[in-house]
Formats: structure tokens, C-alpha cells, sequence
């Protein structure tokens, strides 16, 4: 299921497949062998999954903070 859950990160943050592969894994190639049908270690899944955590935390700081919007 990382895929879809991939998938989806990738369209809500209008992300390339290989940048997110080289941020998260440093694998610009990690999302298409997901695609493939590549089955990524637990401890690289978690990775993955806590990094796009992260990413979108810090993507919905910086939305919060836009310079001219008022609170």
C-alpha cells in the first residue's frame, strides 16, 4: 500500500516521482520501481512514510505563514 500512498502524496504536492525518490531515499528511481511492483524494506518504508510526514508538516507551516495573509 506505500505505493498509493506515494501516489497520492506525489499529486497533492505537485511533487515529481523522481524528486521525491531522491529526497526521501536518495533514489531517484525508488517510485518507478515501486511501480515495477518493487516491495521496499519495513525499515525503508518507514523512512518513506516518516519523511512525507515531515515534508507535509512543513508544507502546511509554510501555507500558514504566507507573507500579506492575515490570520
Amino acid at each position: 500500500m506505500l505505493l498509493r500512498t506515494v501516489e497520492t502524496f506525489l499529486r497533492t504536492h505537485n511533487l515529481p516521482a523522481t524528486k521525491f525518490g531522491r529526497l526521501a531515499v536518495h533514489d531517484p528511481r525508488f517510485v518507478l520501481d515501486l511501480r515495477m511492483g518493487r516491495t521496499p524494506r519495513r525499515d525503508t518504508e518507514m523512512r518513506t512514510r516518516a519523511w512525507m510526514q515531515g515534508y507535509a508538516a512543513g508544507a502546511a507551516k509554510t501555507e500558514c505563514s504566507k507573507p500579506g495573509e492575515m490570520a
